[in-house]
């Protein structure tokens, strides 16, 4: 028997559950929040600074050179540090994990293997809690939520090597690229070269995030066309504060004069951060759930259950 269509009515006098979003929210406020974000690209390319710039905390130690004659020292395996970062009251509970430094070395076979490994792993120790027969309440969440990849700034395109690595991420996690170092382009030079990369990623059909679900409105719709048009970013990172016209700013200083990092004119930090932290927070923490844990957790279960029929097969008497 199929039940009947609902029938929206309205409450004769107030009964008091459209509190339900505040009760949900006061929940949440106390739990806090967690994002794992991983930054994946070759040594030098200010990583480190980028994610302190973006936070606005100093929260990974910068591997940068001090002296120019110094040599830049490396990350030579992932690594993970966490930080609860608060604001106006909400907590972030954020992840971040640092990966080695691809294509360093002079044989780069299967160098982003251990960074896929690591993507995939999370998936599946969450997998494993979630089957759990007396699974925890809340299961710690590791799954990698957003990879920031980072360009190198030649003003070309994209290495070979790029776009294997592209790929291979794209199919496990939310991708983000972005130019590194983008200061060290004229405007002109930094538009032609975002041409380059996005008509070498469209050809080889690499899909970047943001994407467009069914449930989301116009408004979403447009917000992602006009991000998706604006990738890679183009960025620069500093933690430093530098004085423009009597007033303190992140930037960094040349001998041409000054970059604000947070000057729109100057570079597109500011789009960057608005799309990671004001906009698209909560869709990377689901796009992760729905679609990339989703998609390893059926195929680990079909797995599963085709190994479990051939057992019974090879265990059936004849």
């Amino acid at each position: 028997m199929t039940p009947n269509a609902p029938i929206e009515v309205q409450a004769g006098s107030y009964v008091g559950f459209d509190t339900i979003t505040r009760q949900i929210e006061h929940k949440l406020l106390k739990r806090g929040f967690q994002f794992n974000v991983m930054v994946v690209g070759q040594t030098g390319l200010g990583k480190s600074t980028l994610i302190n710039t973006l936070f606005a905390s100093h929260l990974v130690e910068s591997k940068g050179r001090i002296e120019p004659e110094a040599v830049s020292p490396s990350t030579t395996e992932i690594h993970a540090q966490s930080h609860i970062i608060s604001e106006n009251g909400v907590k972030l509970k954020l992840n971040i994990i640092d990966t080695p430094g691809y294509g360093d070395l002079i044989n780069n076979e299967g160098c982003w293997d251990p960074i896929i490994k690591h993507i995939k792993d999370q998936h599946s120790a969450y997998l494993r809690k979630e089957l759990t027969a007396m699974r925890d309440r809340y299961i710690p969440d590791t799954r990698v939520h957003c990879c920031l990849f980072f360009i190198n700034p030649t003003g070309h395109t994209l290495k070979p090597i790029d776009i294997v690595v592209l790929k291979k991420l794209t199919d496990v996690v939310n991708v983000v690229p972005v130019i590194a170092k983008a200061d060290s382009m004229t405007l002109e030079e930094r538009a032609l070269f975002k041409e380059r990369i996005m008509a070498e990623l469209q050809h080889h059909q690499v899909r970047l995030y943001p994407f467009d679900a069914e449930e989301n409105d116009d408004e979403e719709l447009q917000l992602n066309q006009r991000i998706r048009s604006m990738l890679p970013f183009a960025v620069v990172g500093s933690e430093r504060n530098v004085v423009i016209d009597g007033k303190s700013v992140r930037g960094r200083k040349n001998r041409w004069g000054v970059i604000n990092v947070e000057d729109e004119r100057h570079c597109e930090f500011v789009y960057l951060r608005n799309f990671l932290t004001r906009t698209h927070l909560q869709d990377l923490i689901e796009t992760t759930a729905q679609i990339h844990y989703e998609t390893f957790r059926s195929k680990q279960l079909l797995a599963l259950k085709e190994s479990s029929a051939k057992q019974q097969q090879q265990s059936a008497p004849a």
